[in-house]
Order: C-alpha cells, then sequence, then structure tokens
C-alpha cells in the first residue's frame, strides 16, 4: 500500500472515532442533565404528603389521624405529622435524625425532599414528612448472557476500520494507476493507457484517466510523425544530393561539359532549397508560430481571384484550362503570407494534377453562416477514399502519376488554414476528379 492509502485510511478512520467520540460524551451529557432536572423525591411519597397536607388543613387532624389509621401507615416507616411539640399524630416514634432531616428541608425550601409544614387555623402548626421514601419496584432481571460494554465499541472500531481501508482503497488505487502510466510514459512507452484500469469509474480521477490516454495518444501520434518527416525528409534531400555529385563528378571529369554540369547542379540546389523552405514553412505551422505574423485585413475573394488569374496563365500554357465563379466581399484580418500560401497551394495543385484538355473550377466567395469558402475541383487521376485524409500529410504524393512535387503542399495548407480557425477537407468528385474545400470563419 502506497503512502497516499495510509493518509486516507488513517484521516477517515480518525474522523469516524472522533464522530463517534463526539457523539457519545453529548449523549452522556444530555442524560446527565435530564436527569439533574428530574425530581429526586418519588412521586407517590410527594403525592402522600401533598393529599395529608390538603386534608389537614381543610378537617383537621381528628380526620387525618383517621385517614392515616386506615392507610395502615404505622412503625417507625410512613407519614409523619409532628406537631410543634414534637409529638406525632399517631404517637408513633420519630426517629430524631429524620425529625432533624425534615425541619432543615423546610427551613431550605428544599425540593427534593417529601415535606410540608401546615398551618392550622385555629393555631398550630404541622410538620408532614416521610420517615423513607417508598422503595422503588425491584429492576427486571438482566438478561440471560447479557453482551458486555465492550463488544459495541469493538464492533464500532471495527466498522470504522472496515469502512475507511475500503475508501482508502477506492481513492488510492485509480492514483497509483495514473503514477504506473506517467512512469511507463516517462520510460517510453507511448501505447500505455490507463482507462482500461478504471473500470467503471464515472468520477473525476476516471475523467484525468481519459485525459491521460487522450495526451499519450496525441503523443505517440507526434512522435510517429516526427520518425516518419525525418525519415522523409530523409529520403527527399538523397536525391537531389545524389545527383549533385553525380553532376559535380562529371564537371571534374569533363572540363568540357562545366556549363551543362553548373545548370545541373543549380537546378538541384534550387530543389534542395525549396525543399528546405516547405519544411521551414511546416515546421513553423506545427509549432505555432505562424501567430507570431502581423494581422492584416484582406478580402480573401479578391486574394483568390489574384491567385487564378496567374494559375489560369500557366494552365493554359499546359493545355488546361481554369475558371473562377467568385462574387462578394470576405473582409478577414489574418496572416495574409499563410492564407495565400494555403490557397496558392491548393489552387496550383488541381491545375497539376488535372489531365490535359480538362478544366479547373474555382469557387469562392462568403457563405451565409459566416465562413469564407473556397472550392477547388479538378479532372485528375483522383484518390482512393482511404487516402482523402492522407494527402492532408507531409510527403504524401499517391497517385501523383510522374508529377513533380514534394508532398508538402497540401500538408501547409492545412496548417495555416487551421492556424485560422477554418477547416480543409477532400472528396472524390463525380466523373473523376478531386474536390478540395476550405472553410475559414471571418472576423470583424
Amino acid at each position: 500500500m502506497g503512502r497516499l492509502f495510509w493518509k486516507f485510511f488513517f484521516a477517515y478512520w480518525l474522523a469516524l472515532v472522533s464522530a463517534a467520540v463526539a457523539v457519545g460524551i453529548g449523549v452522556s451529557l444530555h442524560q446527565r442533565g435530564e436527569s439533574a432536572r428530574a425530581p429526586l423525591v418519588d412521586p407517590r411519597a410527594r403525592f402522600a404528603v401533598e393529599a395529608a397536607a390538603g386534608l389537614l388543613r381543610s378537617a383537621g387532624p381528628a380526620v387525618l389521624a383517621d385517614v392515616l389509621r386506615e392507610w395502615r401507615l404505622e412503625g417507625p416507616e410512613g407519614l409523619l405529622a409532628v406537631d410543634d411539640a414534637g409529638r406525632e399524630l399517631l404517637a408513633r416514634p420519630v426517629p430524631g435524625p429524620v425529625l432533624a432531616r425534615a425541619r432543615r428541608a423546610v427551613a431550605t425550601s428544599a425540593t427534593h425532599e417529601a415535606v410540608r409544614e401546615v398551618s392550622l387555623a385555629g393555631g398550630g402548626r404541622y410538620l408532614l414528612f416521610m420517615a423513607a421514601a417508598p422503595e422503588p419496584p425491584p429492576p427486571p432481571p438482566p438478561p440471560l448472557h447479557a453482551p458486555s460494554r465492550a463488544l459495541p465499541i469493538a464492533a464500532g472500531l471495527i466498522a470504522s476500520l472496515a469502512f475507511s481501508a475500503c475508501l482508502a482503497w477506492y481513492l488510492a488505487k485509480p492514483i497509483r494507476n495514473l503514477r504506473w502510466a506517467f512512469e511507463a510514459t516517462a520510460a517510453g512507452r507511448l501505447e500505455t493507457r490507463v482507462q482500461p484500469l478504471m473500470g467503471s469509474r464515472r468520477d473525476e480521477i476516471a475523467d484525468l484517466g481519459r485525459d491521460f490516454d487522450r495526451m499519450a495518444a496525441r503523443l505517440q501520434s507526434l512522435m510517429a510523425a516526427q520518425r516518419r518527416l525525418l525519415h522523409d525528409v530523409s529520403h527527399e534531400l538523397r536525391s537531389p544530393l545524389a545527383r549533385l555529385q553525380v553532376a559535380i563528378g562529371l564537371a571534374r571529369q569533363r572540363p568540357d561539359s562545366v556549363g551543362a554540369s553548373l545548370e545541373r547542379i543549380e537546378r538541384e540546389a534550387g530543389r534542395v532549397d525549396e525543399l528546405v523552405g516547405e519544411l521551414l514553412t511546416l515546421s513553423r505551422l506545427d509549432a505555432g508560430m505562424g501567430e507570431q505574423l502581423p494581422p492584416e485585413t484582406v478580402d480573401l475573394v479578391e486574394m483568390v481571384a489574384e491567385i487564378a488569374e496567374d494559375a489560369g496563365f500557366e494552365a493554359r500554357n499546359s493545355g488546361r484550362q481554369l475558371t473562377l465563379s467568385a462574387t462578394g466581399e470576405a473582409l478577414c484580418r489574418a496572416q495574409a503570407a499563410l492564407l495565400y500560401r494555403a490557397f496558392e497551394n491548393v489552387i496550383r495543385n488541381g491545375v497539376k494534377y488535372t489531365a490535359e484538355g480538362s478544366t479547373v473550377e474555382v469557387e469562392a466567395g462568403p457563405g451565409a453562416d459566416g465562413c469564407f469558402r473556397l472550392q477547388v475541383a479538378d479532372r485528375g487521376p483522383g484518390v482512393a477514399a482511404a487516402d482523402l485524409e492522407a494527402i492532408f500529410e507531409p510527403f504524401y504524393r499517391g497517385g501523383s502519376n510522374g508529377v513533380v512535387g514534394f508532398g508538402l503542399g497540401l500538408a501547409i495548407a492545412r496548417g495555416a488554414v487551421q492556424l485560422h480557425g477554418g477547416s480543409i477537407s477532400a472528396a472524390a468528385r463525380e466523373g473523376g476528379g478531386l474536390r478540395v474545400e476550405i472553410l475559414l470563419p471571418l472576423q470583424a
């Protein structure tokens, strides 16, 4: 068991024991107070003294004597009536200590004694008191095999211990699982998941476990993407560097072909420079550095029209066409350079992959939902349904049909669009080809 288990265990156990002790003390003090407020005199003795006092006051000593004889209260115990001279009404012996106690009770007005002093109308006084309180009825016999007082205390301690242990285990176990998962992730086992260990819990600790699983899955995805990116970059750089080495070797071996070799070297160096530039742009977008660029207020429809004009000129030179349908005005405050790069990559991709003699259709404009919408539809080879998401990954070039490129254009476009809170998606076009759609929220 971990330290957290014992902290939970002792905290809850001490809380339960303290609550039980406090309740016990409160009940005991309450019972003592009730017993202190309860009269200490027997109610039968008080009733007898009060009745005798009333009879003496209304009917006189003779009638009281007859009543006492009928009650047969004889002997040293029972109701006594003593006059000022110390004579008892029925001439019964009165113990001196008993008489002195009764007179003190009258003098101090003690309420715990059944004593009354009655003054007669014709003179004289009588002191009425009980010589000894009637014995209370005997208590009921104790049940056979009466339980000890220690039994409920022991049962309470055992119950509190069991409850505290269960509660501490319930709270500490998922935390131990989370600690194990963090240690495993720190050791590089990014496939670690903690949700299966949580069982059917539906509390904040289970939510924390689900958050950890999402974090681990994201880390695993990022690490896999990083390894794949390093592999693709090394692969892309290897080809132009190899051609550079070949061109340099030819220049050394054939001095008469230095000019052609230099052109080849310049072309391959340009390709390497272009690749490095694309990678730098992509890394800045992944790192969120695009947000550091100063925002500008631009008309996205006008931006698309400018890009479409340049791309249409290139399309006509390669036997293709580009049509633009742009309406309205879409003002947006954003990083204009990044959005220009994103729109240009998508439109030029359409021109690059569409078949000869076909037309790339570009539609742009603000929508009723407050978003700018750009659609680029080509008549190229298209993309398999399973790869519609993969085309936005770096270095993906499936179905390129020999078209030159690094496979970074759509990845950069996705990063730029997501940086501005938008979305980009691709879908197969009926009749062949691909349709790419960009949605961007327009901000005032």
